[in-house]
């Protein structure tokens, strides 16, 4: 074992005697860290591609300016975190430049998606591109979008969608429409080889402005599935303290043939978030957030599902969170004042969470479902200086994450907050968030916290929390027990391992184990944490 190594195994010791949460004879994963690498200057790493315990492909990204461009490298590492090749990928095709859309891994593949704007032929076309051993693209492109555009400014957007088993892929993008006409856009379905399954234009039953999409989905037969909003004017929001606008699910099936529309009707409730998922029978799981006040707060869940045969709604339920979990970690006397409220049927007064993003939904093997989101906004500062000038400053809030066990009618079985407080200033939350594991029935939460919230002088009090600015931080993992029980356990701090960790690039890459990354200046490593 290095001296490194040897430092965070006895730094972690040290730690866990300070958690309030967690048994002190209890490790729940280990780390093994990879070798410091050095970044070229300029870039960033914006996304691990794909991962497993053979190593990863890793998307690395240069912003340029009107002269030299955006510049893109796709690095491979092996299982054990060392880089084995980085690759400049050229954008070029027969001396014309393209845009990047997307790299994405398909049936062991990797596929370079990008677009080219022939102002001649007044169309923007999408194609595919496989990468060979050396990551470099392929001479042959395949065609697999294309609009038709009115200027080189109004290019028009793809969007690219992957069904839950990776053996299907939809290909999105609005087509052109005339203002207070119904929208119009396209759907291109095909298999893991880019082999096209089928493809439809489709005109939406809604004129321009009432009408946006929220997801898409499609499934391992190839039908799709769109999850929008229709508004009834402007107002986008409410009227009279009531929502003027409502959820629905436009179905495309049997090779976009057949068509349906799945109204979604709250009545006088306000759904906050709402995301929609194909179910392992097929049928469509529906779940999110509803609130008695307006678009900024939620009370409790929403949950329903589609079933795709009978083409009807079921087991759809609102399920209030219990005033505990509402006011918890509030003081006696404000949970007092906001009970007497709720007693008295106040609505204006009655607790909600207060802007919760519904971050993921994960299908339980039941038909039942596990919602999770953080606390998510940002505020502007203004100052003046003497001279009169103006600066803003923009702070970013990534705080508590809730966790929501629903049964398959809809009845929520518990739920958990992970109590966190990540404000950071002028930096879009770089260093904030988390990364997410599920390890046979438990989950588990990796994130930068403040180390003083982990002092034995602390006695279990969790009603303050310290601040983690973006500096220097404790690591640390939250576990979630089957029954919802919470325990949270420091790691590592993040000056033993030379690097601050950046929750928003790990993620999970095989039944027990996530890839973690880290970077300090232009130093960076990658390390693979494994979950007992």
């Amino acid at each position: 074992m290095s001296w490194k190594h040897l430092v965070i195994c006895l730094n972690f010791l040290v730690l866990s005697t300070f958690s309030s949460n967690a048994q002190q004879d209890v490790r729940p994963a280990t780390i093994n860290w990879g070798e410091e690498l050095r970044e070229p200057a300029g870039t960033t790493i914006e996304r691990i591609i794909t991962a497993g315990s053979w190593g990863a492909y890793v998307l690395r990204r240069k912003t340029g300016n009107t002269f030299t461009g955006e510049q893109l490298f796709v690095e491979q590492y092996d299982g054990r975190m060392h880089l084995k090749r980085s690759q400049k990928v050229d954008l070029r095709y027969k001396g014309k430049k393209r845009e990047f859309e997307d790299l994405i891994w398909s049936n062991g593949k990797l596929y370079l998606l990008t677009s080219f704007n022939n102002e001649a032929k007044k169309k923007n076309y999408l194609f595919a591109q496989e990468l060979d051993r050396r990551l470099l693209p392929k001479k042959n492109l395949q065609l697999i979008g294309e609009i038709d555009t009115r200027d080189k400014f109004r290019e028009g957007v793809f969007d690219v969608a992957v069904s839950r088993d990776s053996s299907k892929l939809l290909v999105y993008n609005q087509l052109p429409f005339k203002k207070n006409e119904p929208e119009r856009f396209a759907l291109r379905v095909y298999d893991a080889d880019f082999q096209e399954i089928w493809m439809q234009d489709i005109t939406l039953p809604y004129g321009d402005g009432n009408f946006s999409i929220e997801e898409y989905r499609v499934d391992r037969d190839g039908n799709v599935y769109l999850l929008g909003v229709i508004y009834e004017d402007r107002t986008r929001v409410r009227r009279n303290g009531k929502p003027t606008y409502n959820y629905t699910i436009l179905a495309y099936t049997d090779k976009g043939e057949r068509a349906q529309e799945y109204r979604i009707d709250l009545e006088d409730q306000f759904i906050t978030d709402l995301t929609v998922r194909v179910g392992n029978d097929g049928n469509l799981v529906c779940a999110g957030f509803y609130s008695n006040k307006g678009t900024y707060s939620i009370k409790g869940t929403c949950f329903f599902q589609l079933d795709v045969n009978t083409k009807e709604i079921v087991h759809l339920n609102l399920m209030s969170f219990d005033f505990e979990f509402r006011t918890e970690y509030m003081s006696e006397g404000r949970k007092d004042r906001l009970e007497r409220a709720e007693v008295q049927g106040n609505t204006n007064r009655t607790p909600e969470l207060y802007r919760y993003s519904l971050d993921n939904l994960i299908l339980r093997s039941d038909g039942g479902a596990v919602l999770v989101a953080e606390q998510y906004y940002v505020f502007q500062q203004s100052y003046r200086y003497w001279d009169g000038t103006l600066r803003y400053d923009n702070f970013y809030n990534y705080n508590d994450i809730i966790v929501v066990n629903i049964q398959p009618d809809g009845v929520i079985e518990w739920t958990t907050r992970i109590p966190k407080r990540q404000e950071t200033m002028n930096d879009g939350g770089y260093y904030s968030s988390y990364a997410m594991a599920t390890v046979r029935d438990r989950f588990y939460f990796v994130y930068n916290d403040n180390s003083r919230n982990y002092q034995a002088n602390r006695n279990g009090n969790r009603r303050y929390l310290y601040n983690f600015n973006g500096r220097y931080s404790v690591v640390v993992v939250s576990e979630i027990t089957r029954d919802g029980q919470l325990n949270t356990f420091p790691l590592f701090t993040n000056r033993d391992a030379d690097v601050i960790t950046r929750p928003k690039i790990c993620r999970q890459t095989g039944s027990r184990r996530m890839m973690v990354y880290g970077e300090q200046g232009r130093n960076y490593r990658f390390a693979n944490l494994e979950f007992e």
